[in-house]
């Protein structure tokens, strides 16, 4: 919502002090369409030859979570640490074995059955199946430390791809005021191959290969480089639910005490969607 609010006061400040100065829409709204034409279609066109398939779909997405904001909310932080910890706690009291059903067909678990959003979530659902698959198939004096490391590597990946994204909208955005001006030499080409037309016709080519210019730099500064600075934050935020699992489940594999584990990972969570204690602590006793 903040993003659709930004974007309102954006346009009213632009181009309504633009028309407070005395300025005329008309002369913008004639030449926009064909500008933007050359701008947006060269720059999409960039970055379709600059980045793979996976990277073009994912910017798609990218744009969307910019308006809706990150993926998981509180209730996600706390339906993540109910399930692995419920997981920790059935290969403490039951063993190996009887996690074998829930990590190898997730979707008829019991466990997982509760929490059905996470099911939908590939790469959180395979950080944890994964992670307690590979603990079943090792010895029983499996490393902590391994395990971290095997972890903190799949979480990198996985932010790493994300980033992807964010490189490609940011790279976008600094090519967008070049390409305005792509547009205004264009623009000015066509101008000249009017020159001996009256001042009032070459000021209005003039005027419209200036568009260019302008809408380069304000769909660069005004557009699509807040978006991806805001979806990199949205990335970061994201990355919280992993290392919440990661902080549950290498919190038990040192035999810490339950309470510190899930306390420790209540607090790596940002405030703003961080449970409080007793929605923790009640939830885990009522599970």
């Amino acid at each position: 919502m903040i993003a659709i609010v930004g974007l309102v006061v954006l346009f009213i400040c632009v181009f309504g002090g633009y028309i407070m100065a005395g300025g005329s829409m008309a002369p913008i709204i004639k030449a926009a369409p064909i500008e933007t034409f050359i701008i947006a279609g060269a720059g999409v066109a960039g970055m379709m030859v600059g980045n793979g398939m996976d990277v073009i779909k994912g910017v798609g997405k990218g744009m969307g979570k910019v308006f809706k904001g990150p993926a998981y909310k509180k209730e996600d932080y706390l339906s993540t640490i109910f399930v692995v910890a419920k997981i920790m706690k059935t290969l403490k009291t039951e063993g190996a074995v009887a996690l074998e059903a829930h990590i190898e067909n997730p979707e008829a678990s019991a466990i997982f059955g509760e929490y059905p959003k996470i099911l939908h979530d590939h790469a959180l659902l395979h950080l944890v199946t994964d992670t307690v698959r590979l603990m079943v198939v090792s010895s029983s004096n499996l490393s902590p430390y391994a395990v971290e490391e095997v972890m903190d590597q799949s979480i990198k990946t996985h932010h790493h791809g994300e980033l992807k994204v964010v490189d490609a909208i940011a790279t976008l955005a600094g090519a967008l005021p070049a390409l305005g001006i792509v547009a205004c030499v264009l623009g000015v080409v066509k101008t000249m191959g009017k020159i001996d037309q009256p001042p009032a016709v070459l000021g209005a080519l003039i005027g419209s290969a200036l568009v260019g210019t302008f809408l380069g730099v304000f769909i660069a500064y005004g557009l699509v480089e807040p978006m991806a600075k805001r979806l990199a934050q949205i990335v970061e935020e994201e990355s919280e639910i992993y290392k919440v699992v990661k902080q549950i489940i290498i919190g038990t594999m040192h035999g810490h005490p339950m309470p510190l584990i899930i306390e420790a990972a209540r607090v790596s969570i940002s405030h703003h969607n961080q449970p409080s204690f007793a929605e923790v602590f009640d939830g885990m006793r009522g599970n």
